[in-house]
């Protein structure tokens, strides 16, 4: 899958949330809830990154699912996790825990 793939099934899934805010984060756009003024996913380098509790993120990376997301650095962002949704439908699964994380 090409990252313009990616962005592509990120970009329709994120017409499926209501009341999400677009921003810049990380040099990328990304989707934020405006009642919990955090951002909570985003595409980069060809994966859906997503915000999630950090048990979720371990079982994720365990699974094969998920991939560290280090934002370039080196350094995992422990409640961050890089994933390649195979369409849009799982990465609005995705996007949506993620929103429930951020908005708890």
């Amino acid at each position: 899958m090409t990252s313009t793939d990616v962005e592509t099934i990120f970009d329709r899934a994120a017409k499926r949330l209501r009341g999400v805010e677009r921003g810049k984060m990380l040099s990328a756009t990304g989707l934020r809830d405006p009642k919990a003024g955090k951002f909570f996913a985003f595409t980069t380098r060809g994966q859906l990154v997503v915000k999630l509790p950090a048990e979720r993120v371990t079982e994720l990376i365990a699974s094969g699912e998920g991939r560290v997301f280090d934002a370039g650095k080196g350094r995992p962002m422990r409640e961050w996790v890089g994933l390649t949704p195979a369409d849009e439908t799982t990465c609005a699964e995705y996007m949506r825990e993620a929103r429930k994380f951020v908005a708890s």
